[in-house]
């Protein structure tokens, strides 16, 4: 085992957030190492290459504002990215700042430990080296951790497994192929019509339905491309205060101040856009009362109906056990139409549970399925998941897992007490997810990048959130998801699709432009809540 001790920071991932914070310490006049387990940068983006892949972002919102530059020279060609177009973008960012060459691929991070004596942190590697410095931030991503699958027998099977979170570069075509998709959310709803378009056979196990709105995806014309670069300081600031870093028009509307025709025309018109963030806050009070939520899901049910030729079918991909967009929205490109056609079937594992996978396929309760691959689109360890799967260990060896086996907390997201001088960017109790995710990255890196140059011109050596700063925010964070209707869904955001999760509100409910404001004004009183404490030794540099 060797010891590289080397820069004033590390930090963990060469996703959207690794990336930036390498670039904006160096400018800063800081030293800093990425460890990144993948072969290249990209985070969500490399791993995620699964027919289909795309974001729900609209391109020129999901991408970098930090450099006009940049912004000007990129130019996009669809409305929603696909995947090679987002890790085309992530190489030329990486290219242009000339990031790799202080990032180390291939390098698993297994363990990440506080000295309280030397004050720094040592992160090991897989490979067995020890890399160490004053800073740590985990830019490990809030979707980067698979969720196991919790079916028997996997091992067993003879055929191929795929999993949409780590998919083979070269696999695309399933001619011939009998296949099993588990999984109908996000990740399930974009492969499905890709497979179904050349399996022999493709049936789609579903556990819970979700709802999903038609992307109308499509080039983007020369026109908008230019009136976007020429609106990007405006659009840029718009979307930091914003409640969703998207700038949304807000109609400032009841769903009971308009009759029912009216109501259905403004959800028609939303609708026709393919815009989910848009679709979930059309009326101001659709995700915080029951009876205004109903009016969206009974319009989309309404939708799903018209797009599925079976009555059943139908019935059984409409959701009906919790409230809509308390699980993430989706869009689609024929994902509804997919199952009018005769190839694939559904099979409802509510009313037919499987039972466990066998040498030839999958067992339900009631009949056998022979497949020749099976794709799992069973979803993440959302939030902390990527943080838990490392053994973090801070002040007196505590591990980090353990401080949130039964609540996980934090102080804005950012940093956790007992960890000193790490910092998480989107971690839990930030917007993360249900924001812009450039948005928010963008706003925690230089806010955690201006705190590590605020503490070296102070000559301070370490920063640690306060206790009862960390517990006051932990509670703010869930009362105002109490305030709302995410409660009310077993969803990842609630940490309730894993078994022994803390079922929390994981993401801040308080909007992007609001939590910024909070986030700058602690930072503006000498970063407020954080215990600060100077030693002999240098800080950073």
């Amino acid at each position: 085992m060797t010891t590289i001790k080397q820069p004033d920071v590390l930090i963990v991932g060469a996703g959207w957030a690794g990336m930036y914070a390498l670039h904006r310490l160096r400018r800063l006049g800081y030293t800093a190492l990425i460890l990144e387990a993948g072969s290249d940068v990209g985070g969500t983006w490399y791993w995620n290459r699964y027919p289909g892949a795309r974001c729900d972002i609209e391109s020129t919102h999901y991408s970098y504002s930090f450099d006009e530059d940049l912004q000007q020279e990129w130019t996009w060609t669809e409305r929603y990215p696909s995947q090679l177009e987002l890790l085309a973008y992530a190489h030329h960012v990486a290219e242009r700042f000339d990031l790799r060459k202080d990032i180390h691929f291939d390098t698993q991070v297994t363990n990440a430990d506080w000295d309280p004596t030397n004050e720094y942190w040592t992160l090991a590697t897989q490979d067995g080296e020890n890399y160490s410095a004053p800073f740590c931030i985990m830019a490990t991503g809030p979707l980067s951790a698979p969720k196991s699958p919790e079916i028997s027998g996997l091992d067993s099977f003879s055929g191929s497994v795929l999993n949409t979170s780590n998919w083979p570069e070269d696999v695309s075509d399933f001619s011939k192929q009998r296949v099993a998709v588990i999984g109908t959310g996000s990740s399930g709803i974009q492969v499905i019509p890709e497979i179904a378009k050349t399996a022999e056979q493709l049936y789609v196990l579903q556990r819970t339905a979700s709802y999903s709105l038609p992307a109308h995806n499509r080039p983007l014309k020369s026109d908008e491309i230019a009136t976007a670069k020429e609106q990007y300081p405006e659009l840029r600031n718009a979307a930091r205060e914003s409640f969703d870093g998207l700038a949304i028009p807000n109609r400032g509307l009841s769903a009971f101040d308009v009759v029912e025709e009216e109501r259905d025309e403004i959800y028609q018109e939303v609708y026709a856009k393919g815009a989910p963030f848009e679709f979930q806050g059309t009326f101001t009070d659709q995700m915080t009362d029951i009876a205004a939520n109903q009016t969206a899901a009974e319009f989309v049910a309404g939708k799903i109906e018209q797009r599925v030729d079976d009555p059943a079918t139908a019935e059984a991909l409409t959701p009906s056990t919790y409230p809509i967009a308390t699980r993430r929205l989706c869009i689609d490109t024929d994902y509804y139409e997919t199952f009018n056609r005769s190839n694939v079937k559904l099979i409802d594992l509510l009313s037919d549970p499987i039972d466990r996978v066998t040498e030839a396929g999958i067992k339900t309760e009631d009949h056998q399925y022979d497949v020749d691959t099976i794709v799992l689109a069973t979803g993440f360890d959302a939030i902390t998941g990527a943080l838990n799967r490392i053994e973090i260990r801070g002040n007196n060896g505590q591990l980090l897992r353990d401080k949130w086996r039964d609540h996980i907390s934090s102080y804005l997201g950012l940093m956790v007490n007992g960890f000193p001088n790490m910092f998480t960017v989107t971690g839990p109790l930030s917007p993360s997810v249900l924001s812009n995710m450039m948005v928010s990255l963008e706003h925690h890196v230089e806010w955690i990048t201006d705190c590590i140059d605020y503490l070296s011109r102070k000559q301070v050596t370490t920063i640690e959130p306060t206790i009862e700063a960390e517990l006051d925010w932990s509670k703010h964070a869930n009362d105002v998801a109490e305030g709302t209707l995410f409660p009310q869904s077993d969803s990842w955001y609630m940490g309730a699709n894993v078994e022994g999760k803390s079922r929390q509100m994981l993401p801040y409910v308080g909007g992007v432009g609001h939590y910024r404001q909070i986030t700058n004004k602690i930072a503006a009183a000498g970063y407020r809540g954080f215990e600060l404490h100077s030693s002999a030794q240098s800080a950073v540099r």
